[in-house]
């Protein structure tokens, strides 16, 4: 059985990195990991603070994809490590996500997203599902 995950409230929704279970990283409360995600697309420390205070996960993630703040240059070599660390991050802070991610067994795990192809599965199935089989990965780690 393939475990499916798209929004916080979906079963499973947890998965989301807009559900609100925050992390601590660079000595700072991010309220979610899309909080931090979205910042560290960016070497200026004031915007990434307007991000880690963003009101929401989607309004941080709208301005992580602004591009009037020049992403930092080697973004797309270090952004799944950050995203890996980060949700690792998540689910050993939080002992009920825990136990829900390593409940899920041997099951494959696809982030349902129709409209991303990297972190997700797409619309049409054909996607990278990266943050699914991040996942997988983190509750091997958390067998260990």
């Amino acid at each position: 059985m393939t475990i499916f995950f798209y929004t916080k409230t979906d079963a499973y929704g947890e998965f989301s990195n807009f559900s609100k279970h925050g992390i601590e990283e660079d000595g700072e409360w991010w309220p979610t990991v899309e909080h931090y995600f979205q910042a560290q697309k960016f070497e200026d420390k004031s915007y990434q603070e307007k991000i880690r205070t963003a009101y929401s996960s989607k309004q941080a993630a709208e301005l992580g994809r602004s591009r009037k703040v020049p992403i930092r240059a080697d973004w797309e070599l270090v952004k799944d490590e950050i995203m890996f660390r980060a949700v690792l991050k998540k689910f050993k802070t939080h002992d009920k996500l825990k136990e829900l991610l390593l409940s899920t067994g041997v099951q494959e795990i696809v982030e349902n997203a129709p409209g991303d192809y990297y972190w997700g599965i797409g619309k049409n199935g054909t996607g990278l599902n990266k943050l699914g089989k991040i996942l997988v990965s983190v509750r091997e780690q958390l067998k260990i």
